[in-house]
């Protein structure tokens, strides 16, 4: 395997359900990161795992996406249509991963406009390959990888001032309603419907990255939707897939028939839109409406903000099961980690904002796994707290 980090946790895991995560002697981790906001549903939900085996049982890849009518792909396309609430993002491209679902969507903004220049937030994380770490706001995650593309600009997030930035040379602006990688940061209505409406002053593309954030993990399906606000591109992956790889960006119709001509076939994947991956992902959508999960998350999400009182922490923010638990410095909420990892609780970090535990449980985590979960976490600020 190759490494990505001079010290990865090296649990080795043997089997996964629910909330928890068991290694190789049988100890349970409980997982408050979702794998990365990844298991909204859970680790192997019954409902997705059953999706996946009957869709094996019928078939597995037959063609590169797009040229094969593949129910999979339809039915959950028809159910991310209609999960949006708009007449207007309309049709889906599906991919292997977010960051893909970013390239393609750069491509497309590219490709729909004429324009070359985008806009992204300072400390924004789009994803890894070059197009998507081209956009990142952080100079230090990327400057070893220059040179990458030109013509990025960067604003502060959730500050009207700058969205002067945003010109008629601008394909597009690409932002995430909640900031995940910033350590959860949030900003108001009036923000967003400010946005909006100079990126169509400016004939500027609105891409919407929900990737860590849809698939109800703010207690809205999107988190667009409370803002009043509708992209012109939107971006999912990670929850989508109930932990099967999957990705996606949606727009309508006009913009994304682009990219079938002039030249043809002008974006193309082999494995996108895999139909074990959709069939997962279809069963993943139903069980968080059908199981009304959403409805639950304001008062869950309520209830670790409540318990979570201790003069290690400066501040607990966020939206939902977004959240943030801020300290003084990275030495202290790494030793807060490490400290839950040795009792059986499993949280991160934020890549540009390090002084910030995350919390991102699955969208079924139940009251009494969250009380469990904040004792664990207020145990290891105590230890830490006295040393």
């Amino acid at each position: 395997m190759a490494p990505t980090s001079d010290a990865p946790l090296a649990l080795e895991i043997t089997k996964a359900e629910g909330v928890y995560l068991y290694d190789t002697a049988g100890k349970s981790y409980m997982d408050l990161i979702s794998g990365i906001a990844v298991s909204n549903v859970g680790h192997c939900n019954p409902a997705v795992v059953k999706a996946v085996k009957d869709q094996v049982d019928n078939y597995m890849h037959l063609m590169v996406y797009g040229e094969y009518i593949q129910s999979p792909q339809v039915k959950l396309a028809q159910a991310l249509v209609k999960s949006t609430g708009t007449d207007t993002l309309n049709q889906v491209y599906f991919t292997n991963s977010g960051t893909e679902a970013v390239e393609g969507a750069m491509k497309l903004a590219k490709r729909y406009t004429g324009r070359t220049e985008f806009i992204s937030c300072f400390n924004a994380y789009h994803g890894a390959s070059q197009g998507a770490l081209s956009i990142a706001g952080d100079e230090n995650f990327k400057n070893a990888f220059r040179p990458l593309l030109p013509d990025i600009q960067h604003i502060h997030h959730g500050c009207i001032g700058n969205l002067k930035k945003i010109t008629k040379r601008t394909a597009a602006v690409v932002i995430e309603i909640v900031a995940g990688e910033a350590g959860v940061k949030t900003a108001t209505k009036a923000y967003f419907q400010a946005l909006r409406k100079r990126c169509d002053e400016m004939g500027t593309l609105l891409i919407v990255d929900e990737i860590q954030s849809g698939f109800g993990r703010t207690g809205t399906f999107w988190s667009f939707q409370a803002m009043e606000i509708v992209p012109d591109i939107l971006l999912t992956a990670k929850g989508m897939g109930g932990g099967m790889p999957i990705g996606a960006f949606m727009a309508n119709e006009e913009v994304m028939k682009t990219l079938s001509f002039e030249p043809v076939l002008g974006h193309i994947t082999t494995f996108g839109g895999h139909p074990v991956s959709c069939a997962a992902s279809l069963a993943t959508l139903n069980y968080i409406v059908d199981e009304n999960l959403m409805d639950q998350i304001p008062a869950k999400s309520a209830l670790f903000h409540s318990l979570l009182a201790h003069p290690i922490i400066k501040e607990v923010r966020g939206i939902g099961f977004m959240l943030a638990v801020e300290m003084k410095d990275f030495k202290t909420v790494k030793a807060v980690i490490d400290e839950c990892i040795q009792n059986g609780l499993i949280t991160d970090w934020f890549l540009f904002c390090d002084n910030s535990l995350r919390i991102a449980p699955p969208l079924t985590i139940t009251e009494e796994e969250i009380k469990i979960a904040c004792n664990i976490l207020l145990q290891a600020m105590n230890k830490v707290y006295a040393l």
